[in-house]
């Protein structure tokens, strides 16, 4: 007796990965602590829920333009082949028409700012566009990534510092350095959590002919996760420093820290399980700064 097919709904539910919800809790936690910082605490309703919905929003999105663009790889990976458009169930017409729909959405929330964050939300377009096919020609595309997930960092800047001056001197008044600083911090931890996902591919992507990072450090793929995680934690910790913040700030990043000792247990002997549990979990290394961020704008403003 055969199954029933699956509704439109759960097939759209299954492209935009809505049952796996760590893939925009990786983008979450970076932008909400940038935009608890550049508002010296709490940021206000609006703004949460135009950040929090619109990471949603635009990962979804992204998932729909990334399962178009790697379809014909992803016939050729177990884990991956039976996505909706790499099976055939989702035609490539629906999934963008989905992704677009999602990202006109995220707009309409991003109009309700002002203008540095307007601004900004089309070279943030542009970059998760480009992702996709970055493999095809660079040989560590999990840096583009980490320019796409890290972009929400600029913008909150801008939603909480900018107005609706769209003069140059404005525009660039409202993100400052230490915003752009957060922004390279924070791709070296997506080049540490997205190498690991690509350690769980390795094989399939040596058959197929996919650039990855993980390929590109080969034997040093270990060290180069963890000296990414090293880099950012030390980074975010110095910038986090530089703007004020203290102690209950640098007790997140401990946190954090100890999650990352933790991750080279998994991810050392480089197997399947191991590598992919270490990325699955990496969200929680963003959730601990950003604990530590709010706790320590809370306290100093009590």
């Amino acid at each position: 007796m055969s199954s029933q097919a699956p509704s439109r709904l759960s097939l759209y539910l299954d492209l935009i990965r809505w049952n796996r919800p760590a893939g925009w809790l990786l983008l979450l936690w970076p932008t909400l602590s940038a935009l608890w910082v550049a508002s010296d605490g709490w940021p206000g309703w609006h703004l949460l829920a135009v950040f929090t919905l619109g990471t949603v929003l635009m990962r979804s999105a992204g998932c729909c333009v990334n399962d178009v663009a790697d379809r014909e790889f992803d016939l050729h990976v177990k884990r991956t082949a039976n996505r909706p458009v790499t099976s055939g169930a989702v035609s490539v017409k629906e999934a963008l028409l989905l992704g677009a729909a999602l990202a006109l959405v995220s707009f309409g929330l991003v109009l309700t700012t002002n203008a540095p964050t307007i601004a900004l939300s089309f070279a943030a377009l542009i970059v998760a566009l480009v992702y996709p096919y970055a493999k095809r020609v660079v040989s560590m595309p999990q840096a583009v990534l980490g320019v796409a997930f890290s972009f929400g960092i600029p913008m909150a800047f801008g939603a909480a510092l900018g107005s609706n001056d769209w003069s140059w001197q404005a525009l660039r008044g409202a993100v400052p350095l230490s915003a752009w600083a957060l922004l390279l911090s924070n791709l070296f931890w997506v080049l540490a959590y997205d190498t690991e996902y690509a350690m769980v591919d390795r094989d399939d992507d040596i058959r197929i002919g996919i650039q990855t990072s993980a390929l590109t450090l080969g034997r040093f793929d270990v060290v180069g996760v963890m000296a990414f995680y090293a880099i950012h934690l030390a980074s975010w910790a110095a910038i986090g420093q530089h703007l004020g913040l203290g102690l209950w700030f640098l007790l997140g990043i401990a946190a954090a820290a100890a999650q990352v000792v933790w991750h080279y247990t998994l991810i050392k002997d480089r197997s399947r399980e191991g590598c992919f549990k270490a990325f699955r979990e990496n969200h929680w290394v963003g959730f601990a700064v950003f604990v530590g961020t709010v706790a320590d704008l809370a306290l100093r403003n009590a």
